[in-house]
C-alpha cells in the first residue's frame, strides 16, 4: 500500500466465499494498470494439503505464477525445484521465474544452463544478487509495519533500482494476463450507519476489505487514533478496535484518558463496541505488558491478558455465533483466523461470543466476550461461511 497509494485486499481461498473473492479482486483492479497479487508461505501452502493455497487462487482466476527462488546455497538444484513447482499441478500456470540471492556470475550461468535443461519453457525474468540493504525488520507478529519504518521510502527506492537493473520488466509485464471480474465485497454486516475505527500504530490490522465492504453497504466510516488520546466520532453509533500492537503501548493506552472515557461513554449511550485481537484487549480489564506491568484499560469486558506469559495461537478458525449482534444473529457462521502471542489470564463470568474449530474441524471450545452491545475476540474475521 506504502508503495503504490492503493488499499491491499486480501484473497483467500479458505477463509473466503467464492463471490467475495472474486469481488475482491475485481476492486483490487478497479484503479490500477497491473494487479500483483503477493503469494504467502509456498505457492502450495494453505489451510490443508489441497485448499487454501496461493495455487488454488491462481487456478480459480487463471492468473499466471511468477516463482520467486531462494538460490542462495544451490545451483543447478534451483531449476529441479522450478520443474517441480511447474509438474506438480497442472491448472497453476508457471510463467516465469525470478531467482533471488545469486551470487557470482558463474552461479547465474549454472542456473541458466540448468533452467534451459529441464524446463525450457519458463523464461527466467531476473536475478537478484545478494546486496545489502534489501532486508526488512521484523517482530513477534511479521514485518515491522510501514508507518513505523522509518527508512522504508530509501528502502524502497532501493529495491526499485536493484529489479530495474536485474530483472526483465518488460518481459514480467507482458505475462500479465487479461482478467475480469465483478461484483462489491461485502464480507461482514457493517456494525452500525455510523462507524468509528481506531487506526493508528497500535490497530493496524483492519482489513481494507472489511471496511470497504461495510462502505459497500452504506455505512460511514470514521477514523480516530487511541495512542494521540483522540476518542470515537460522538456521533458514531459504532466503533470498532481492530487487532494490532496495542501490547507495546500500553502504558501510553492506560494513560489515554480522552480516549477511555470516550469509549466508556460510547458503550453507555447504546453504541456498538466491537475488538478484535489487540482491540479486544484493550476492551478488557487489563493489559499485562512484556515486563510484568499491568495496565488499566477500557474495562467493559470482563478480561485481563498478559504479554509477559506469552503463548502463540496461530490459525484458521470456523466460527459459529452464539449470541445475537450486529454481525448477525446467533448461528450466524465466520471465517476468520487468529494470531497472537497474548494469555488470558483471568476471564468471566459474562457471556461467550462464538464457538470455534480450526481449519481441520477439531473443537476450540468458546472464544470471546459479549456484554450488552460491547463483545469481540481474539479472531479476525474475514468472512461469512463459504457456501458457493
Amino acid at each position: 500500500a506504502r508503495a503504490t497509494g492503493l488499499a491491499c485486499f486480501n484473497a483467500d481461498s479458505w477463509a473466503m466465499r467464492a463471490s467475495t473473492l472474486m469481488a475482491a479482486a475485481a476492486t483490487a483492479g478497479e484503479d490500477a494498470d497491473l494487479v500483483v497479487c503477493e503469494g504467502v508461505m509456498g505457492l502450495f501452502d494453505g489451510a490443508s494439503a489441497t485448499e487454501g493455497s496461493t495455487a488454488d487462487i491462481a487456478h480459480r482466476t487463471g492468473w499466471p505464477v511468477i516463482l520467486v527462488v531462494d538460490s542462495r546455497a544451490q545451483g543447478a538444484s534451483a531449476a529441479a525445484l522450478v520443474k517441480g513447482f511447474d509438474t506438480y499441478r497442472d491448472s497453476v500456470n508457471i510463467a516465469g521465474v525470478i531467482f533471488n540471492r545469486v551470487g557470482s556470475a558463474r552461479h547465474q550461468r549454472v542456473i541458466r544452463e540448468a533452467m534451459a535443461y529441464a524446463v525450457p519453457h519458463i523464461p527466467v525474468l531476473g536475478m537478484i544478487p545478494m546486496e545489502p540493504g534489501l532486508e526488512l525488520p521484523s517482530r513477534h507478529l511479521g514485518l515491522i509495519q510501514a508507518a513505523e519504518h522509518h527508512g522504508l521510502d530509501a528502502l524502497m527506492a532501493h529495491a526499485g533500482n536493484v529489479i530495474g537493473r536485474h530483472v526483465d520488466m518488460d518481459a514480467l509485464q507482458a505475462l500479465a494476463a487479461s482478467w475480469s471480474a465483478s461484483g462489491e465485497v461485502k464480507p461482514l454486516q457493517p456494525l452500525g450507519q455510523k462507524i468509528a475505527v481506531a487506526r493508528d500504530e497500535a490497530f493496524a490490522f483492519a482489513y481494507p476489505m472489511v471496511l470497504q465492504g461495510w462502505r459497500n453497504q452504506g455505512a460511514e466510516i470514521s477514523f480516530f487514533s487511541p495512542l494521540d488520546d483522540e476518542p470515537p466520532a460522538t456521533d458514531a453509533d459504532a466503533v470498532f478496535l481492530p487487532g494490532g500492537y496495542p501490547e507495546l503501548h500500553a502504558y501510553r493506552l492506560s494513560s489515554a484518558e480522552r480516549f477511555l472515557a470516550g469509549l466508556r461513554n460510547a458503550a453507555g449511550r447504546g453504541a456498538i463496541v466491537y475488538g478484535e485481537c489487540g482491540g479486544y484487549m484493550v476492551l478488557g480489564r487489563g493489559m499485562q505488558d512484556a515486563d510484568g506491568t499491568t495496565h488499566a484499560m477500557a474495562g467493559l469486558l470482563p478480561l485481563g491478558t498478559s504479554f509477559e506469559r506469552r503463548k502463540l495461537s496461530l490459525g484458521y478458525r470456523r466460527l459459529v455465533q452464539i449470541a445475537d449482534t450486529p454481525l448477525g444473529a446467533v448461528h450466524t457462521r465466520f471465517r476468520g483466523h487468529e494470531f497472537h502471542y497474548a494469555t488470558v489470564t483471568n476471564e468471566g463470568p459474562g457471556a461467550h461470543l462464538f464457538e470455534a474449530q480450526d481449519a481441520d474441524g477439531a473443537k476450540l471450545g468458546r472464544m470471546g466476550q459479549i456484554n450488552q452491545n460491547v463483545f469481540g475476540s481474539f479472531i479476525h474475521l474475514i468472512d461469512r461461511e463459504p457456501k458457493d
